[in-house]
């Protein structure tokens, strides 16, 4: 594999292209408009038709087909009282409405610390609309650091907050990476969570938070080498959807995942609100 310098700068410019893609899909995190929890009676929400409930298992709307909504999945009109049932954590792109093509808001039915919850999603929204890519930092091949993955025996479970107060979230740590930094005499410990296929994702803080990049971040590296080492590219460090959006629930990280280092790459605080 080419690892040169200029090689691996052209990765990360192909890195940067498909993360901006993904932030500016049409009902993606650029378009979230508000978050909403449902009542134990059938209410209205704001902004959004129909009479929104929830019996604590189940989740209800109730709404004439003179409403205009739609399911995501069918394009079905929704004419009466349906219901949807999640697990914690999970969500569900439900109805739709408005614009010529009644596809224009896309609501997500969520559940989160054992509460249902709507969040609205307009293609049409300011932040996605005048959207032009993420800032970041200039490319550090200096923060392109190898790891070591130390798996602990069982995975272990931390309680955490989460960007929304009223949400406690759970981190899975399944081990951590121990690597150093450029400038520095000692060892830096970053608990990991297990993604998909083996893969390590590390949410941290660092001395720029605050100032020039969001509250924290996260960085992802590939499935560790059959010697426990991975490449951990620090200029692959992105934001949560909560640094686009007052209405994300994202993960803060663990305790111990505090960096007395000033992390000057990947991506910085978008200005979006």
């Amino acid at each position: 594999m080419n690892t040169t310098p200029d090689a691996q700068h052209a990765r990360w410019q192909r890195f940067r292209q498909a993360r901006n893609a993904a932030l500016a899909s049409e009902h993606g995190w650029l378009t979230l408009t508000s978050f909403q929890w449902l009542e134990d009676r059938p209410a209205a929400v704001e902004g959004v038709p129909g009479l929104w409930s929830t019996d604590g298992t189940t989740a209800f709307l109730t709404a004439p087909g003179s409403d205009g909504l739609a399911f995501v999945e069918t394009g079905e009109s929704v004419d009466g009282t349906v219901s949807a049932a999640l697990t914690n954590e999970e969500s569900l792109m439900w109805v739709q409405y408005g614009g010529e093509d009644g596809q224009q808001v896309v609501v997500e039915l969520a559940r989160r610390a054992d509460r249902y919850a709507i969040r609205t999603r307009d293609s049409q929204s300011p932040v996605l609309t005048g959207f032009d890519g993420v800032p970041t930092f200039d490319y550090r091949p200096d923060l392109v650091v190898e790891a070591r993955f130390f798996p602990y025996p069982e995975p272990v479970d931390v309680p955490i907050g989460t960007a929304n107060p009223l949400v406690d979230g759970i981190h899975r740590s399944v081990g951590e990476l121990v690597f150093r930094l450029p400038g520095k005499d000692h060892e830096f410990h970053l608990q990991a969570e297990e993604e998909k296929l083996g893969a390590l994702t590390v949410t941290f803080h660092d001395e720029t938070n605050g100032e020039s990049t969001d509250e924290w971040r996260k960085v992802s590296t590939a499935r560790p080498r059959p010697d426990g080492t991975v490449t951990l590219d620090f200029n692959r460090a992105i934001n949560y959807p909560s640094a686009f959006t007052p209405y994300g629930t994202c993960p803060m990280p663990v305790r111990n995942n505090s960096l007395d280092y000033r992390i000057e790459a990947g991506e910085k605080e978008p200005a979006i609100f």
